[in-house]
């Protein structure tokens, strides 16, 4: 009986160890297994962190100055010249504008004011197509401008709501008049296509956002 009972409890004792090894062996695997998930999870991670970066890195840079095409513009019969669509993305980089002033494009997310507002000093060109953008009439002019010129056409912007009036000094000619994808050379302020550009342009059909606000952007 003894020997009986010795046997029973070593085979009972060997049966045990046997358990707990097999039970130490699915433990392994499973930290193993633990392991290896959790290394295919952040390589997955990084993996995506890289393309999301890389991405952002692109759309960073899709606001550069070349990331528009510029249509070629027409000329009508009385010299007012016509673009094509233009680009209207907010951008933060300077934008190369291929005209001066612009007529339209990219743009800062800021517009200036455009209530009739005259400004003394040349004002930011990206604000300024945002403005055309909301329906503004644009009049700049240069150092070869008359005063009495500017005189009755500073009177004529400031009371006309969705227009601004700003020194451009290296636009080409005296004075010019400039919409949303229009723009046109006027012998002064006395001449009819003065009246004519405001009647057509100011909150006019080439407006890609009509009613929009041409208050509390940037101003003087």
């Amino acid at each position: 009986m003894g020997s009986a009972k010795n046997t029973s409890n070593a085979s009972r004792k060997a049966r045990i160890e046997e358990m707990r090894r097999a039970e130490r062996a699915r433990d392994r695997r499973g930290r193993a297994l633990t392991i290896t998930v959790s290394a295919v999870v952040v390589a997955a991670l990084g993996v995506g962190g890289y393309f999301l970066v890389d991405k952002a890195s692109d759309d960073s840079g899709s606001d550069s100055k070349s990331a528009q095409d510029w249509p070629k513009y027409k000329v009508s019969a009385d010299g007012e010249k016509v673009w094509g669509k233009l680009g209207r993305t907010h951008v933060t980089k300077t934008v190369d504008y291929p005209m001066t002033p612009p007529v339209g494009g990219d743009h800062n997310q800021v517009w200036m004011n455009c209530n009739g507002d005259v400004y003394k000093k040349e004002i930011p060109e990206m604000n300024a197509v945002h403005s055309l953008e909301h329906g503004a009439v644009w009049v700049t002019y240069n150092d070869k401008a008359k005063p009495a010129d500017l005189k009755k056409l500073e009177a004529k912007v400031k009371a006309t709501p969705y227009s601004l009036m700003s020194p451009v000094k290296d636009q080409k000619d005296p004075v010019m008049l400039t919409a949303w994808a229009h723009q046109r050379t006027v012998t002064g302020a006395d001449d009819p296509k003065v009246k004519e550009f405001f009647s057509t342009y100011v909150q006019g059909k080439q407006t890609p956002e009509p009613g929009a606000a041409c208050t509390n952007g940037l101003g003087q």
